[in-house]
């Protein structure tokens, strides 16, 4: 099987995570997708295949050098996000793309456009897989499988290539923020590892943001309107006034780089109860912190104002900043950067303006940076990848696996 038709088989498989249900897997579907993958690396003479009930699943393709060198993994996962439809996907290649727009659903009016979507210019030429404007691709990340198992597969092929143990992991839920929460990295057993979750051909990544969750429950009294006065607190204009403390120059769209923000998400309320949902980030963990204490200093602002017990805060941390980690290894950095240059990928250092599982995973002790698997406009309908841009990232694979054997 290649790469292109293991990619098209993997997306037809709908993996959509909901972080409603509570569950590992958070939906049924995934546990579809991991067992067909299973028996497919059964095919292929893989060795320590398991799949868990959460629907974590390790293989390993054994070392063909006699002296000992690192063992490494390569990580993706399962899921697609709950943002858009993974459902009966149908992709198609547009050959030789030539610059113009692209329509994906004529009937719709659905049309990738390089006006709004300029990072197609730095394709033309290339055959880009595309979608029919009515479901996501799912490359973010079932290109990152497809590469590590094609990349596994051209090892197994050419014996030449010298490799030690080499360790893959397929994971769910990383959509929904649970991908390394079950995750067991003993029984994974690396050295490092990396995760294929990347974007544009060369992205290499070992920073991103520190990350917390944050609610606000506002409670208000309703009493008839017509006698409210001095008596009614409608908990929805509570709520407003809380969110009109964020500082509006501080939220994603009007920040980039290593800029932090506040992220108003979600708002559901009556004049009885209303919750507000937040997502806070930063890169730098002090400036995060300072954010967290700024929420906590606005909710006992409102307290003040209108009573004890106006507002209750829920706020936890969901990861931080893996570069803490990855800076005593740098040495797993500067391979990935060597592989890259050695397939004639230019590397592009950056830092991620959001999070991965290997960040989780390197606090849990598994050194993990990011490197891309080649989609782009992830979680929507002008999802895109690059044929050449996926074997760019498999070749990386193959490359990384030689250089660590080779040092």
């Amino acid at each position: 099987m290649t790469l292109l038709e293991r990619f098209f088989k993997y997306v037809s498989f709908d993996t959509q995570s909901d972080e409603l249900t509570g569950i590992t897997p958070s939906t049924p579907k995934q546990m579809v997708f991991a067992e067909y993958l299973k028996s497919e690396l059964e095919s292929m003479g893989l060795e320590e295949i398991t799949l868990d009930e959460h629907a974590y699943l390790f293989a390993t393709l054994p070392s063909n050098i006699d002296k000992k060198v690192p063992t490494i993994g390569f990580i993706a996962h399962m899921d697609t996000s709950p943002d858009m439809s993974g459902k009966d996907v149908t992709p198609r290649i547009v050959e030789k793309y030539d610059g113009k727009e692209i329509v994906l659903c004529q009937e719709d009016n659905i049309i990738l456009s390089p006006v709004m979507f300029p990072e197609l210019l730095d394709h033309i030429g290339e055959d880009l897989i595309v979608t029919d404007g009515k479901t996501l691709l799912g490359a973010d990340d079932k290109a990152g499988i497809a590469e590590i198992v094609s990349a596994i597969a051209y090892l197994q092929e050419h014996p030449e290539i010298k490799h030690g143990k080499i360790r893959i992991g397929f994971n769910p839920d990383e959509e929904i923020g649970e991908g390394a929460h079950k995750f067991d990295v003993e029984k994974f057993g690396c050295d490092w590892a990396y995760t294929m979750d990347g974007g544009e051909v060369g992205e290499l990544e070992f920073e991103n943001f520190n990350a917390a969750s944050v609610k606000v429950i506002f409670k208000g009294l309703n009493v008839h309107p017509g006698y409210a006065k001095n008596k009614m607190v409608n908990s929805i204009r509570v709520a407003n006034q809380f969110i009109a403390m964020l500082p509006c120059n501080e939220s994603p769209e009007r920040t980039e780089g290593y800029e932090g923000f506040y992220h108003l998400i979600g708002i559901n309320g009556e004049v009885e109860q209303t919750t507000v949902s937040i997502i806070v980030r930063d890169h730098d963990r002090t400036k995060f912190e300072n954010r967290k204490a700024n929420v906590e200093q606005w909710v006992a602002r409102i307290n003040s104002e209108y009573g004890e017990g106006t507002a209750t805060l829920e706020m936890k941390d969901q990861y931080y900043n893996m570069r803490e980690k990855i800076e005593p290894v740098m040495h797993i950095i500067d391979t990935a950067f060597e592989a890259m240059k050695a397939v004639e990928v230019e590397p592009k250092v950056r830092a991620i303006r959001g999070g991965t599982d290997g960040a989780q995973l390197s606090f849990k002790g598994l050194p993990c940076p990011n490197i891309f698997a080649g989609g782009l406009n992830f979680h929507g309908r002008y999802e895109f990848a690059p044929v050449q841009s996926l074997e760019k990232a498999t070749k990386v694979v193959v490359k990384i696996a030689e250089l660590v054997a080779s040092k």
